[in-house]
């Protein structure tokens, strides 16, 4: 075989093999981006601080979205903390860490679509949509003061939470180990390939940062190999309203939520926005 041909022979075999590539990222986005999660992380969650009951809503379309409720055991009007999980998350640890993470606070925390006991599929739009009608649930309930609410997302949820707090009004915002966008995030994964073409649930959180108009703590692992701190300052710079951008000792993308540092910072935070002015 002539050198011309070998060259159009492996120059086809790229093509193909980029086309095929190109294929699957298409096809298989939606479980490569979420990875639901069915079985409970605790078996039978309750929060030592909270009363604890077992929820469920329904999104815009009806579906089934399932988690916990948690009140403060204290009489009164509330604040509240509204909950949005990382990408494999199972959210039933968080009412086990209730007590140490919200102190005080009534507690909303969903399984996405298709995660724990919720139905359906996960989707950028469906979980923007299923999480403000989660802050406004949380605002008409009966005990909560709905000038006092605030949102916390880690990982994928940070972007859900950005979205939140740029639809509504929200007295605080956290953001656990957050990126810039996820299409970002595929692109530095996949450089080869047109992610910005093919990618549908994109995340683009650095593009709604500016109208985030509340006090916003980001928190970030000290080893990250998930979120690169780069795609992390990218978005930090165009916060219009940080408070602060911290990293956690000793943490990485996994174990962060989990650890007392972490814990304490996110209650003290949160427990000194709650009493300023609404």
């Amino acid at each position: 075989m002539s050198n011309s041909r070998k060259m159009a022979a492996t120059a086809g075999a790229i093509g193909f093999a980029w086309a095929g590539l190109t294929a699957l990222l298409m096809a298989g986005q939606r479980k490569l981006l979420f990875n639901p999660t069915i079985k409970r992380e605790v078996e039978k969650p309750r929060s030592s601080g909270h009363r604890t009951r077992a929820i469920v809503l329904r999104g815009g379309d009806g579906t089934r979205l399932a988690g916990w409720l948690m009140t403060p055991r204290e009489p009164g009007i509330r604040p509240a903390v509204v909950y949005f999980g990382g990408r494999s998350e199972e959210v039933s640890w968080l009412v086990r860490d209730a007590g140490n993470l919200f102190p005080g606070m009534a507690v909303l925390a969903l399984n996405y679509r298709g995660y724990g006991e919720s139905h359906g599929e996960p989707g950028e739009d469906l979980l923007v949509s299923d999480a403000c009608m989660q802050l406004d649930w949380i605002c008409k309930h009966h005990k909560v003061d709905p000038t006092r609410v605030a949102v916390v997302g880690r990982s994928l949820g940070s972007g859900v939470a950005v979205q939140v707090a740029m639809q509504r009004r929200v007295q605080a915002t956290v953001l656990i180990t957050p990126y810039d966008s996820i299409l970002a995030l595929a692109q530095r994964k996949f450089p080869a390939l047109p992610i910005s073409m093919l990618l549908q649930h994109r995340f683009e959180s650095v593009k709604h940062a500016t109208l985030v108009a509340a006090p916003t703590y980001v928190l970030r692992a000290a080893s990250d190999d998930i979120v690169p701190h780069s795609h992390t300052n990218e978005l930090v710079s165009k916060l219009s309203c940080l408070h602060h951008d911290e990293i956690i000792p000793d943490s990485d993308h996994l174990n962060i939520p989990y650890l007392p540092t972490t814990q304490q910072k996110i209650a003290s935070f949160l427990q000194s926005q709650f009493t300023r002015p609404a």
